[in-house]
C-alpha cells in the first residue's frame, strides 16, 4: 500500500467518523444486504452493501497474509462467508462480531496483493452504502512492509470506564474464571447449525450458576456474549479478576478420524499425540485468522521467566486435570478414552494460574453431539465439573504449605 493510499484511507475513516453527511446514531446496527468478493484482472475486488454508512477501516496484516475490514457496526446475519466468496485469490472468509459494537471481516489471500482503492458511497434515497476495496497483485517484501494494524485513538482507545477495585479477597473463597471458546468472527466447530462458539457459551453460563450455587466459588466468564476474544485478552481477564483456576472450554470436531467423551488438556510444549497437536495448533492459529496483528508480542525476556514460573505451577495444573476427569466420569459415565492430554494450547499460557483446557465433547461425533445439545446432559457435566473442582480445592489447600512460596 502506498504511503498516499494510507492517507487517503486515514481521510476517509475521518470523514466517515465526524462527517455531518452520517448524524445518525453511530450505535445504530447496519444489516448487510449483499456482498460479492471476485478475482479482476489484477487482483480482487470487495463490495459489500449495507442499510447505512458506518465508521469503517481497511489495512492487511501478514503471517499468512491477510486482508482486514473493521465497521461500527454491520449484523451479518446468517450470510454464510462461501457464498460471497468467488475470488481464487482468497482462500477463506470470516465475518461476524469483533468485540461488543464492532464487526470485522478477514479475507486470507492466496498471494500477496495491495490494497490499490477504498471508498465508501452512500444512496441518498434511501441512506443505504456500498463499500468498494480494490486490491492488486503485490511482492512479498512490498505487502510485509506496509502491512500491519493502523494505530488511530478514535477506533483504538474505548469510552473512560469506571473501573471499581476488586473486593477484599475471602481466603475460604477461590475464583474461577471460565473462558467460553471462540466467539463473533470466529464461530469455532459447526455441525448441524449448531456452533462452538455458542454452544460453549451456552454451558459456560450453565456451569458458571452450578458453582455459584454450590458456594465458595466466586465464577467469572470471559466473554458473555458473542463477539471475538483473542487468546491473549482471555488470559489477561483471568488475571485481572485475580483467579485461582483458568477453564477454557470446547467442543470441537476432528476432520479425520473419531473421539467421543471429554478430555482435559494442561500445557506442555511437546504434545501427548499427534491429535493433541493439531488440536492445539489449530486453536492457536484462530487469532491469526480473526486479523489479530502478533508482530509486536514477542518478549523473550519475559517469556522465560513466565516458562519458570509455569514450572512451579504446572503440578497444580496436572492434579486439576486429574480431578475434573474423576468428577466428569462419576457423573456422566464416560470419558474419553485417554482423558488426561497436553498440548501448547496459547491460553493456558498463564504462569501463575492453574489452568485446563476441557473439551466437553466433540461435535464430529453423533453420541457427543446428542449429549451436547441435551441440557439435562449438560447439568449433569456441570455437576462432575463441580465436583472435580472441590475435591481439587481441598487437596491444594491441604498441600499449600509444602509448596515453596
Amino acid at each position: 500500500m502506498s504511503g498516499l493510499l494510507k492517507h487517503v484511507l486515514t481521510a476517509l475513516l475521518s470523514i466517515v467518523l465526524a462527517g455531518p453527511a452520517l448524524s445518525q446514531d453511530l450505535g445504530a446496527l447496519a444489516r448487510f444486504l449483499d456482498g460479492r468478493i471476485s478475482d479482476t484482472w489484477r487482483g480482487v475486488e470487495v463490495q459489500l452493501e449495507i442499510s447505512q454508512g458506518v465508521p469503517w477501516r481497511v489495512f492487511t496484516l501478514t503471517g499468512p497474509n491477510r486482508l482486514v475490514m473493521d465497521f461500527r457496526e454491520v449484523q451479518w446475519g446468517d450470510v454464510a462467508p462461501e457464498t460471497l466468496n468467488n475470488a481464487k485469490r482468497v482462500k477463506t472468509l470470516r465475518m461476524g462480531g469483533y468485540r461488543p459494537g464492532w464487526s470485522r471481516l478477514v479475507a486470507e489471500l492466496a498471494e500477496p496483493m495491495a490494497v490499490q482503492s477504498a471508498e465508501l458511497v452512500t444512496d441518498s434515497s434511501d441512506g443505504g452504502a456500498t463499500i468498494t476495496v480494490r486490491l492488486e497483485a503485490a511482492d512479498q517484501a512490498a505487502f510485509d512492509l506496509h502491512s500491519g494494524a493502523p494505530r488511530d485513538p478514535r477506533w483504538d482507545l474505548p469510552a473512560p470506564a469506571i473501573v471499581e477495585a476488586m473486593p477484599p479477597r475471602d481466603p475460604n473463597r477461590i475464583r474461577i474464571v471460565l473462558d467460553p471458546g471462540h466467539g463473533g468472527i470466529d464461530p469455532g466447530a459447526e455441525r448441524e447449525g449448531i456452533t462452538e462458539a455458542d454452544l460453549m457459551l451456552t454451558f459456560g453460563r450453565e456451569l458458571q450458576d452450578v458453582l455459584r450455587r454450590a458456594g465458595g466459588f466466586d465464577v467469572f466468564l470471559t466473554r458473555d456474549g458473542d463477539y471475538f476474544v483473542s487468546l491473549e485478552a482471555r488470559v489477561a481477564r483471568a488475571r485481572d479478576a485475580g483467579a485461582d483456576v483458568f477453564i477454557s472450554l470446547h467442543a470441537d470436531a476432528l476432520a479425520e478420524g473419531e473421539a467421543r467423551g471429554a478430555a482435559v488438556y494442561t500445557l506442555s510444549e511437546d504434545a501427548s499425540d499427534a491429535a493433541s497437536a493439531a488440536l492445539a495448533e489449530r486453536h492457536n492459529r484462530d487469532d491469526l485468522l480473526a486479523g489479530i496483528d502478533l508482530s509486536q508480542s514477542d518478549d523473550r525476556v519475559a517469556n522465560v521467566l513466565m516458562s519458570l514460573a509455569r514450572l512451579d505451577n504446572m503440578p497444580r495444573s496436572v492434579a486439576l486435570a486429574e480431578h475434573l476427569v474423576s468428577g466428569m466420569r462419576n457423573a456422566v459415565g464416560r470419558v474419553h478414552k485417554r482423558p488426561l492430554r497436553s498440548a501448547g494450547f496459547s491460553v493456558l499460557k498463564a504462569a501463575d494460574i492453574p489452568s485446563v483446557l476441557l473439551e466437553v465433547g466433540f461435535l464430529s461425533t453423533e453420541e457427543d453431539l446428542k449429549n451436547l445439545s441435551d441440557p439435562i446432559w449438560r447439568q449433569g457435566m456441570a455437576a462432575g465439573i463441580r465436583d472435580g473442582l472441590i475435591a481439587w480445592r481441598d487437596e491444594d489447600r491441604a498441600l499449600a504449605p509444602l509448596r515453596r512460596n
